[in-house]
């Protein structure tokens, strides 16, 4: 991350990526989801179109992922601006490294200490979360 706020999106990433707008929002952990504005359009309407107003739950999903949604550029260098607030909200700093992820259909912006103590904090749920997938996929095969 540089000191105006800008992330270089790998080029075999970009290359997977039609049109150079993305949205970049808030994501559970501390990072930041990218979305094609496709995928975003999928789903926000999905968070949207859940439950009625009334229900605190949906409020709470909307404003915490909805609301913070931004559409940023790719420029011609293959940068993207992460607007301050959203980099506040995932403790990413200038001139500190950070790291993404693809996930299937969207990407994962961390900065790279807070994702290592995510992977150290995680490491027993994770363990737990493989012993399921070994029953799955027995259970598939």
């Amino acid at each position: 991350m540089d000191d105006k706020g800008r992330f270089l999106i790998p080029s075999r990433i970009r290359n997977e990526i039609e049109g150079s707008i993305l949205v970049i929002t808030r994501a559970v952990e501390k990072c930041l989801w990218i979305f094609t504005p496709e995928e975003w359009e999928k789903i926000s309407r999905l968070i949207m179109g859940s439950s009625s107003m009334f229900n605190s739950r949906t409020r709470l999903l909307q404003r915490r992922i909805i609301a913070p949604a931004q559409e940023c550029e790719i420029d011609k260098s293959g940068r993207i601006t992460i607007p301050q607030t959203l980099r506040q909200s995932a403790c990413l700093s200038s001139k500190k490294e950070a790291i993404i992820l693809g996930v299937h259909n969207y990407m994962e912006l961390w900065d790279v200490d807070a994702y290592d103590n995510y992977l150290l904090d995680s490491e027993d749920d994770f363990l737990e979360a493989a012993e399921d997938l070994d029953k799955l996929l027995r259970e598939g095969a």
